[in-house]
């Protein structure tokens, strides 16, 4: 296993980097911000990122992948570099029409899905589409790191669950940079916890284009998670395609309790990698194993197959 820690890539530079390498699109009346980077003819893989953050999570794995594969990751609505709106309408399916909207922007037939935390959730509506025969292209695996699979098991922070009661709008008007690195550090692993300067490009990238003002809104998810359970659940079970965890076991949100429930459920599981010294942001806190371990997941159970390409 690698060393972990976030390493010296988390830098402002490397953030203007991302910026610069992606484009905004008109996604269904909200300007969207997209990577879209490999050659055309790869496999493709779609990142769905998570909670409070961004697409820019997935730079530490970036390099890794692109010269296998096409890889395309966007800011969903509310977060980094997309459009904020200030409304309350914030739902998984929303987020899910919107990453299939995407998808079809991108003329994606085919494609694996790799998703965090709140991504995650939005990944389980999308494969649950696909077993309907409803979804965009064809969805060929689904890989899950850290999250909220089963809202039992999600042991929300006291902040969050603030931001979902009445007081929600007033304590996102009064959060600050001090709240945010007390609560964003907490769910790391004791020896891979970001640095001061990391910290602050996270919460600028949440502040872009006034993003901490709708902290309340975006909280929602965890809401549908409770109204939508059965849905999602069943399509962890029943699921045709190839899944994987890759979990940080460390977690206090969504850690090695999360992976235990997962099996107890009898939901698919075609690879399990735990992270013991790793929390909840495995790709940012070790992105050498993660990276490791999704090849690894993607050459034994998917590439192993014959597969479409896209």
């Amino acid at each position: 296993m690698s060393l972990p820690g976030p390493t010296s890539s988390w830098t402002a530079q490397s953030l203007e980097d991302w910026r610069a390498r992606g484009r905004r699109i008109s996604v269904e009346g909200n300007d969207i911000f997209v990577c879209d980077e490999g050659e055309p003819g790869l496999p493709v893989i779609v990142l769905i990122h998570g909670f409070p953050t961004s697409s820019w999570d997935w730079q530490g794995i970036w390099a890794g992948l692109r010269d296998r594969y096409r890889l395309v990751a966007m800011d969903m609505l509310g977060f980094g570099f997309s459009d904020k709106p200030s409304r309350r309408h914030y739902s998984i399916h929303r987020q899910a029409d919107l990453v299939e909207a995407v998808i079809r922007e991108c003329g994606l037939s085919h494609y694996h899905v790799l998703a965090h935390d709140y991504g995650d959730t939005v990944a389980q509506e999308l494969l649950a589409r696909q077993q309907e025969g409803r979804g965009a292209g064809r969805c060929l695996s689904s890989c899950f790191l850290n999250g909220g699979l089963f809202p039992e098991t999600h042991r929300a922070l006291f902040t969050q669950k603030l931001l979902l009661s009445p007081l929600g709008p007033l304590l996102s008007r009064l959060s600050g940079f001090a709240q945010f690195r007390k609560n964003f550090s907490r769910v790391f692993g004791p020896q891979s916890k970001p640095t001061e300067e990391e910290l602050q490009l996270f919460w600028s990238l949440i502040n872009e284009r006034g993003g901490k003002r709708i902290f309340h809104n975006l909280i929602t998810y965890m809401r549908d998670r409770r109204q939508h359970r059965e849905r999602w659940l069943t399509v962890l079970q029943k699921s045709k395609l190839p899944l994987a965890l890759i979990n940080g076991s460390l977690d206090p949100v969504s850690g090695e309790h999360m992976v235990a429930r997962y099996q107890q459920l009898g939901c698919r599981l075609d690879y399990l990698a735990r992270l013991p010294a790793i929390g909840h942001y495995p790709q940012v806190e070790d992105p050498a194993s993660v990276l490791q371990h999704y090849l690894t997941f993607l050459k034994l159970h998917v590439e192993s197959a014959v597969s479409p390409r896209a």
